[in-house]
């Protein structure tokens, strides 16, 4: 990997944790998100319309990733609203490879090396880790189903994205679609539950929001991008940067506690993310 390629991946991770601090810091972050995903659909038609035509047998992966997306952002901004994300970020970021490291092994066949094992034992202890600190620190232990609930759903779309690439015919009209689904189901959706009232008034929130949503495509499109000039394992490896960039940002923008047990906690998982990815 060149040193170039190795910056971009590291600005993909930089931003992939920009707009999860950008949805934390609205006061009404649900509101956020559902910004956010309304700047989605218009990244994603922009994409889908220079693209092929997606095939028939991807359009039921992208209603079920759409789908999953729904309740990876539901979870992830109920989480937000009861805890850091120096604290959320890293459980929901790094729970799911573990997940789909576990899974894969237990049924779907795939045999674990022993690096990725280690690398399972490793997330597995950070998490232990960072949910530990959040409990015996005092902080709102809902965080942690909600935080947990985002990887679950985090790793059934990566699952759910891996197959429907490869019958979409391409990956990246595949991906613009899903953008599009994504944006759709949760703006639809939790404005039909709240109400149109539910959002904003102000100008400053809706900038957010779609700041949020340009970050957010960003942060694909480079990682994207880094898959075709540089190995997969290494650029995934590379992106998971993004939970230590998360708790910086936690820790300058939101003033939030930065104990030596967190810190050792994010260093933890992302050394066991990267593990089981290399």
């Amino acid at each position: 990997m060149s040193l170039f390629v190795m910056l971009a991946v590291l600005g993909s991770a930089f931003f992939h944790a920009l707009w999860n601090t950008l949805i934390k810091s609205g006061t009404n972050r649900m509101a956020a998100t559902v910004i956010l995903s309304l700047g989605e659909i218009p990244f994603g038609i922009a994409v889908a319309v220079s693209r092929p035509m997606l095939a028939t047998e991807a359009l039921p992966w992208v209603f079920a990733a759409g789908c999953t997306h729904f309740f990876y952002k539901l979870f992830l901004t109920l989480a937000y609203q009861r805890g850091d994300l120096s604290r959320v970020y890293p459980i929901a970021r790094g729970t799911a490879p573990l997940i789909i490291a576990v899974v894969s092994a237990t049924f779907l066949g795939e045999v674990l090396t022993p690096h990725e094992f280690a690398g399972i034992m490793v997330l597995g202890l950070g998490i232990l880790m960072m949910a530990g600190g959040a409990i015996l620190g005092g902080e709102n232990r809902r965080l942690i189903p909600f935080a947990l609930g985002s990887a679950v759903a985090t790793s059934i779309y990566t699952m759910i994205d891996a197959h429907g690439a490869k019958v979409s015919g391409d990956a990246v009209a595949y991906v613009a679609w899903v953008f599009i689904a994504d944006g759709l189901f949760f703006s639809v959706g939790v404005t039909a539950w709240k109400g149109l009232g539910f959002l904003p008034r102000e100008v400053k929130p809706w900038v957010t929001g779609l700041t949020a949503a340009a970050a957010s495509y960003v942060a694909y499109a480079i990682s994207i991008w880094a898959t075709t000039v540089a190995p997969v394992s290494l650029v995934a490896a590379l992106r998971e940067t993004s939970i230590l960039f998360a708790v910086v940002m936690g820790w300058i923008f939101f003033h939030e506690r930065m104990t030596r047990s967190k810190a050792l906690a994010a260093l933890v998982i992302v050394g066991g993310v990267v593990l089981t990815r290399l």
